[in-house]
This record gives C-alpha cells, sequence and structure tokens, in this order.
C-alpha cells in the first residue's frame, strides 16, 4: 500500500458525560493536532496517491465547521460523548464522503481507505480506520 499523511489542527470545546470523565465532565477545551493517511493500492497516473495539497485542503473543510465550536451543540455528535474515538470516526466520515465527491481529483478517486489520528497531547492519541 501506498500512502500519504497530511495534518491540521482543530480547537474544540466540549463536556463528557459519565463518572469515568472525571472532571472532563465539565465544560472544558481541547486542542487537537489531525493526523490523516490516506492509502492505494497503487498510484494513480501522476505517479502519487493522492495531491498532497488537494488533501490537506479537504482535511481543512471538514475542520472548519467544528473549530473554534462547542461539539455539545454539533448535530451530528447529539446524544454521544464527543470522545477522541468519536471525533476521529467523524472526521473519517466526513472526509470519506468528499473523497467519494472527487474532491481529490483523478488521482484520489482510488483511495482505498483513510486512518485518522486526533493526538490530544505529546503522550496520548486515538484513532479511526475505514474503507473510502
Amino acid at each position: 500500500m501506498f500512502s500519504i499523511t497530511v495534518r491540521s489542527h482543530v480547537m474544540v470545546a466540549h463536556s463528557l458525560r459519565g463518572a469515568m470523565f472525571g472532571p472532563a465532565q465539565r465544560l472544558h477545551g481541547a486542542t487537537y493536532v489531525v493526523e490523516v493517511t490516506l492509502r492505494r493500492s497503487g498510484l494513480g497516473p501522476n505517479g502519487v496517491v493522492a495531491d498532497l495539497g488537494a488533501a490537506a485542503s479537504a482535511l481543512r473543510e471538514v475542520l472548519d465547521p467544528l473549530d473554534y465550536r462547542n461539539l455539545d451543540e454539533e448535530p451530528d455528535l447529539a446524544g454521544v460523548n464527543s470522545t477522541t474515538e468519536v471525533l476521529a470516526l467523524l472526521v473519517a466520515d466526513r472526509l470519506a464522503e468528499r473523497i467519494r465527491a472527487g474532491a481529490l481529483g483523478e488521482d484520489g478517486a482510488a483511495i482505498e481507505a483513510i486512518a485518522v489520528t486526533l493526538h490530544e497531547s505529546p503522550t496520548a492519541s486515538a484513532g479511526y480506520e475505514r474503507a473510502v
């Protein structure tokens, strides 16, 4: 498998339900470094997995509606704890929609898998991987 990886970041507020979350049950902020790896079996006609600039732009388009927002008010997260894992799933799903709609052009049309990792600190991260 060939792969490319792009990164961005997003700043959010949220609260988590359940005693296991301790003080994170209160509204708090989080800044995530968001890393997305796109994979495909072979290279495209231009000798790449996909255009890195287009991939970075598509990721930013997915993150912009979440940036500086309270995830407790995000309709797609209604009734769900907005854990790092859940947010990785949301980003992967929204990015897959964009890829299927042609956001990465001819080369990106053959992307087979997306892996999203959200780094909540230099020592902790969570992720989700799915087929496109």
